[in-house]
C-alpha cells in the first residue's frame, strides 16, 4: 500500500516486476493462453474474418498480433493504458511467433503503438466500462479474459457483463479463467476485511484489488447479464488456507466447498431473449 503511493510512474514498477498486469508480453505464455481460450470456444471454421475482444490485456497488446496471425481483428479493453508502447517489444514478439510457423503482420516499419494496432486491425480502448460505448451491438465473435474478471470493480461487474452480452453476436461465445485467490499471497487474506474497508478508494488503489465475488455469486451474475453458463473446471485447495475465525462476516457463512475454490474456467453463450 505504501509502494502504490510512491510518486513514480507505472513504467518503473513494470520494469521492476511489481504491480505487473499479467505476462501477455511473453510469446509462449501469450500463445498458451490464446490457444486455451480458442479451444474452449470451439469456433467452427477458424478465426479468419472474426472479431475477438480481450478483457484486460494488461502490459501488452500481443493478443492483437496473435489474432492477426489467424486472420482475426481484435478489440482490447482495459481499465487503463498499461500496455508497453515500445514497438521493439512487439517486433520481437512477431519474430518469435513467426518462428513457430505463424504468419504475423509486418511490423518492421512500425514506429508507434498505433502503427502496431493498425497493422493488426486492432482497437485499444483503455477506458474500462466506458470503452464499450465505442462498440456496436452484436459485433464480436469471441470474448475472453485470463485472470481479469476478479479485478473488475464490484459495483461495475454486472454492468460490464451486460455490455459483453450486448456486443457478443447471437452465435458468439465467451471464455474466462477467473482467479479467486488474494493477489499478494495466493490465499484468502482478502476475505478478512469488511466490505466498507475493502471497497474504499484507499484499498482499491493499492495495487492488489479483487472484487471478492466468489464462484457461485459470479455464475449468478453471468446469468443475470443474459448468458447461459457452463462451468468447465474448478481448481480447489485441499483445505481452507485461512482460519474461519479470521474471515469477515460476509464470508464466514459460506461453506467450505465454495471457499476452497481457487480458480475456475467458464464458458458463456448468449441466452435466448424473450
Amino acid at each position: 500500500m505504501i509502494l502504490a503511493r510512491t510518486p513514480v510512474g507505472y513504467g518503473l514498477w513494470q520494469r521492476l516486476g511489481l504491480f505487473r498486469h499479467g505476462d501477455m508480453d511473453a510469446a509462449s505464455y501469450l500463445k498458451s493462453v490464446f490457444d486455451r481460450h480458442i479451444a474452449a470456444a470451439e469456433l467452427g471454421g477458424g478465426l479468419a474474418g472474426r472479431t475477438i475482444l480481450e478483457l484486460g490485456p494488461g502490459d501488452s497488446v500481443g493478443t492483437a498480433i496473435l489474432a492477426a496471425c489467424h486472420g482475426a481483428s481484435t478489440v482490447l479493453i482495459d481499465a487503463g493504458a498499461f500496455a508497453v508502447t515500445d514497438v521493439h517489444v512487439y517486433q520481437r514478439l512477431a519474430e518469435e511467433l513467426a518462428s513457430t510457423g505463424l504468419n504475423p503482420p509486418d511490423l518492421v516499419g512500425a514506429k508507434s503503438l498505433d502503427d502496431v494496432l493498425d497493422a493488426c486491425r486492432a482497437k485499444y480502448l483503455p477506458r474500462g466500462l466506458a470503452s464499450f460505448e465505442a462498440l456496436e451491438s452484436e459485433s464480436v465473435d469471441l470474448i475472453f479474459s485470463q485472470a481479469v474478471l476478479e479485478h473488475v470493480r464490484k459495483h461495475e461487474f454486472l454492468a460490464t457483463m451486460t455490455e459483453c452480452r450486448r456486443v457478443i453476436k447471437p452465435t458468439g461465445i465467451c471464455s474466462h479463467r477467473v482467479d479467486l485467490m488474494d493477489h499478494l499471497g495466493g490465499g484468502l487474506n482478502n476475505l478478512r476485511f469488511s466490505e466498507r474497508a475493502w471497497e474504499s478508494d484507499f484499498f482499491v488503489k493499492s495495487g492488489f484489488y479483487t472484487n471478492r465475488i466468489r464462484c457461485a455469486e459470479m455464475l449468478d451474475l453471468f446469468q443475470q447479464a443474459g448468458f447461459a453458463v457452463e462451468l468447465r473446471a474448478t481448481e480447489l485447495w485441499e483445505t481452507l488456507p485461512i482460519s474461519r475465525s479470521r474471515l469477515d462476516t460476509r464470508f464466514s457463512s459460506l461453506g467450505d466447498e465454495e471457499l476452497r475454490i481457487k480458480s475456475f474456467d467458464v464458458v458463456l453463450r448468449p441466452a435466448s431473449r424473450t
